[in-house]
């Protein structure tokens, strides 16, 4: 029985041999990974950093790691999202917040993609509101720093694609195309 359980194991760690993206799949990340991969997406994995607008040097890395998948549009704009956002089939608040396109209030005070997200009720702050800064950091991404809008069911976006869908421009590409979810007809 071990050996016939083993030997299952061992073919499902081939059978991603043969793919490209056996890092994603090697990190636990699954279904997800390779549905961001079918849909044109790349797996970007991130770890939590605070103070990255001070020099790397002095970054804070933070606990955990999360996956995101980053869709890149030929004109060179990218958005990303949760690898968990885009693969449920159920509804989140950040897939509700990009389907709802609401309007921007008036501009506050710093960052306005970091304000627009808490318009909606989401958070990409680290640490409060301060000049620290802070982000999910990936090192195989041209934004290495990522500003992820993360809502209280532990849904992410990134914050600038949110912001921009809001006003009617996409960026990287329309996630109602690929997310897996789906808003019932009005």
């Amino acid at each position: 029985m071990r050996l016939s359980l083993w030997s299952g194991a061992a073919a499902v760690l081939l059978s991603f041999a043969g793919q490209g993206n056996v890092r994603a799949a090697d990190k636990g990340h699954g279904p997800a990974a390779q549905y961001c991969a079918a849909s044109g997406g790349e797996v970007i994995d991130r770890v939590p950093y605070y103070n990255t607008n001070g020099p790397p040097s002095s970054w804070l890395r933070l606990e955990g790691e999360r996956g995101f998948c980053q869709f890149t549009a030929t004109d060179g704009s990218r958005i990303h999202i949760l690898l968990e956002t885009l693969y449920s089939t159920l509804p989140s608040l950040a897939a509700s917040a990009y389907y709802a396109k609401v309007p921007p209030a008036p501009p506050g005070p710093g960052n306005p993609a970091s304000y627009y997200c808490t318009q909606l009720g989401g958070s990409d702050l680290f640490g409060g509101v301060n000049a620290a800064g802070g982000g999910w950091v990936g090192r195989h991404s041209k934004d290495q720093v990522l500003e992820a809008c993360i809502f209280p069911d532990m849904s992410s976006i990134d914050s600038w694609g949110l912001t921009y869908n809001a006003v009617g421009t996409i960026r990287g590409i329309d996630l109602t195309t690929v997310m897996r979810y789906k808003p019932p007809a009005q």
